[in-house]
């Protein structure tokens, strides 16, 4: 009886997301409309130079913070001499 559940969840999930991905394709023309009539556009999704962009930018704040660190550690050595 458990398994009956199961498929019917399943099935139920997959037509919820259909139905979401007809309505949106529905609607897309007057959400464009509206977004023209008010001045607000759609962000962009962020593209490829972006995302490297962000992780190159994450990448060289944790290079900064180690050195920050490793400098500050040295610094309380040679001040202890």
């Amino acid at each position: 009886m458990n398994r009956h559940f199961e498929d019917t969840l399943y099935y139920l999930k997959r037509a919820v997301e259909t139905a979401k991905k007809g309505v949106t394709e529905e609607v897309a023309p007057a959400e464009e409309k509206v977004r023209e009539l008010t001045g607000r556009e759609k962000e962009p999704e962020p593209g490829r130079i972006e995302a490297v962009r962000t992780k190159v930018a994450g990448e060289a704040r944790s290079v900064v913070d180690e050195v920050r660190s490793t400098v500050g550690s040295y610094r309380g050595r040679a001040g202890s001499r």
